[in-house]
């Protein structure tokens, strides 16, 4: 019984044994698949399944097997193609490249030449364009959302910029209201680079910022913005306020006074989009301002606060009829018409006052 036990036990385990074995054999096919379809990604991100299997229909017909030995051809003469790199801004021309490229394989179709040479002759020819596309520039640390520098992967068709942060240090100290760094710098220079700039200026003298990187900017819609917090020194951006007045890459504060110190943050902005962020921590030393200053602060508010005095207006002259008899030159015709006009007027009315009289007095007797 034992024995018949052991020996009728292998075939209640082979079930298992090789559920497992194909559940092995799908995951690997699988990842496979997977790798296959990302390797040779190059042909997979400027064609469709659509526009390759067309193309394999017009070379070998509608069966299954040939189109399936056809589409293997066409993606095998593409693998060095696997890792490249590109110019993101070529994206269009190299889209177009593959676009020529299926039009001429429907020709070479047309003509009855062999598939496998025709794509060998057509990756040959899309390999040399992608050589000869413009380079992206390199990226240039330690900072900077760098769009210019950004690469279109064929490995994955998924594009890449430089893995750098957005803030850029500056250095240490600079001279008085001249600011040494404050740009993004080169590898070697990384070492005497800190978060934020310090910069020590005396009282009335003149601070200057500058929001300059060394990475290329693009050439329209770059905005800078300029935020403020006193007394502190930090890179939290909850902290800040705006300063609507200050709009481009330089700003100037003259003079310095004890309640500028603190923190500025100018922000690069292209499209509305950060694509670097500077700060700077302005240290004010107290001390009596320079004398030159004073004397022309104080012309400078006298002149602010000068208000003309009021100006003088020439009253017209409005002479009485006693000054218009005793001087007769003063008359003019006007004054003389109007004399006449209210002689006659008081003559009349006396006249007709007088003429009242009477006959009321007569009336009553």
């Amino acid at each position: 019984m034992t024995s018949q036990r052991l020996l009728s036990s292998p075939p209640t385990q082979r079930p298992s044994v090789m559920g497992l074995i194909s559940l092995v054999g799908s995951t690997v096919l699988l990842f496979l698949l997977i790798f296959r379809a990302s390797t040779w990604a190059c042909l997979f991100c400027f064609t469709t399944y659509e526009e390759r299997l067309r193309v394999c229909q017009l070379f070998v017909g509608r069966e299954e097997t040939k189109i399936s030995l056809c589409r293997d051809e066409l993606e095998g003469a593409f693998e060095d193609l696997k890792d490249t790199k590109i110019n993101y801004d070529e994206r269009s021309y190299l889209h177009d490249e593959f676009t020529q490229m299926t039009v001429s394989l429907h020709e070479k179709a047309a003509r009855r030449e062999p598939f496998w040479l025709a794509f060998k002759d057509a990756a040959r020819k899309l390999k040399r364009t992608i050589e000869h596309l413009k380079k992206a520039p390199a990226c240039i640390p330690p900072c900077g959302v760098q769009e210019v520098a950004r690469l279109f992967h064929c490995s994955g068709c998924f594009s890449k910029l430089c893995d750098l942060p957005l803030d850029c240090p500056g250095e240490r100290v600079g001279k008085a209201g001249m600011p040494r760094g404050g740009a993004c710098a080169d590898l070697q220079e990384l070492s005497g680079l800190f978060p934020v700039q310090d910069m020590l200026v005396n009282r009335g003298d003149q601070a200057l910022f500058s929001c300059i990187v060394a990475f290329q900017l693009p050439e329209s819609e770059i905005t800078y913005s300029w935020k403020f917090v006193g007394g502190v020194r930090t890179r939290d951006v909850t902290y800040f306020r705006d300063m609507p007045g200050a709009h481009g890459y330089l700003a100037r504060i003259r003079p310095v006074q004890p309640k500028h110190g603190g923190t500025f943050s100018c922000v690069i902005l292209h499209d509305q989009r950060p694509l670097a962020r500077l700060y700077f921590y302005l240290n004010a030393v107290t001390g009596p301002p320079p004398p030159e200053d004073t004397e022309l602060q104080v012309t400078f508010r006298e002149v602010m606060n000068w208000t003309p005095a009021e100006p003088e207006m020439i009253q017209p002259w409005r002479p009485s009829l006693g000054e218009l008899l005793t001087n007769p030159q003063a008359l003019t015709l006007g004054n003389l018409f109007l004399l006449a006009a209210t002689a006659a007027l008081g003559s009349a009315s006396v006249t007709l006052l007088v003429w009242l009289f009477f006959r009321w007095y007569l009336s009553g007797n």
